[in-house]
């Protein structure tokens, strides 16, 4: 459905404590790898032609990372951090209007390619946005709880509760509201919070295993998962 993907790498890293001092967190290494670089495998994987790469903290380490590849633009947000609602406005001058992918650099996968999921699933129709989910039991290093009910009609709800689903960081959304969000700066939640009230707000449930790294003990349970599927 779509061949445009923007990966999230420009925030601040601050649960990893340490470990983000002096390098941004989409390179920090999980498996011998890269989030980043874990995140563009994913991207390619799923057959995106344009990928770009939102940066702010520490944003000279991620341009110098991809240096070696000048397929995938860095979108240096400067100097206030856009945020995500704000990235994806800013980003669609590079990736165009069409229905683009996103992906946060702080997660690890194993399982059916979860963008490709969700390109086959998209009905622009009927969806403004298409989000990947997993119930709570399933998730691994998640701290937090849920973020979405969903219905039968695969509709959601914003929802906090422990037994809801989680966000997994990866959606195929129309940027139409996002570029004429007059703000800069904003959260893709307010974008969400629109779309739902208009029913137009999906979840696909993700056939696969995910797990987040956005805090130290995260890099630990993510490897755990990989080296279980691997042998």
């Amino acid at each position: 459905m779509t061949a445009r993907c923007l990966i999230l790498a420009a925030g601040f890293g601050t649960r990893m404590g340490a470990l983000t001092a002096s390098r941004p967190k989409p390179l920090i290494e999980v498996g011998g790898q890269s989030l980043l670089d874990h995140a563009l495998g994913i991207a390619r994987g799923a057959g995106c032609r344009k990928i770009a790469v939102n940066a702010h903290y520490l944003a000279d380490q991620i341009v110098d990372h991809l240096k070696q590849d000048d397929t995938v633009p860095v979108l240096i947000e400067q100097p206030d951090i856009l945020d995500s609602g704000g990235a994806v406005k800013n980003a669609a001058a590079v990736l165009g209007h069409d229905p683009m992918l996103t992906l946060n650099a702080d997660n690890v996968w194993h399982g059916p390619n979860p963008l490709a999921a969700l390109s086959a699933a998209f009905d622009p129709t009927r969806m403004g946005a298409l989000l990947l989910l997993l119930p709570c039991e399933r998730v691994i290093g998640r701290k937090d709880g849920g973020d979405f009910s969903i219905d039968q009609a695969g509709r959601l709800t914003l929802d906090k509760t422990h037994g809801a689903y989680v966000y997994l960081g990866a959606q195929i959304l129309d940027p139409a509201p996002c570029i004429a969000e007059p703000r800069n700066a904003f959260s893709l939640r307010d974008i969400w919070a629109q779309l739902e009230d208009q029913g137009r707000l999906f979840g696909l449930v993700y056939d696969g295993q995910w797990a987040d790294v956005g805090h130290p003990e995260g890099i630990a349970l993510a490897e755990a998962m990989l080296e279980a599927v691997d042998v």
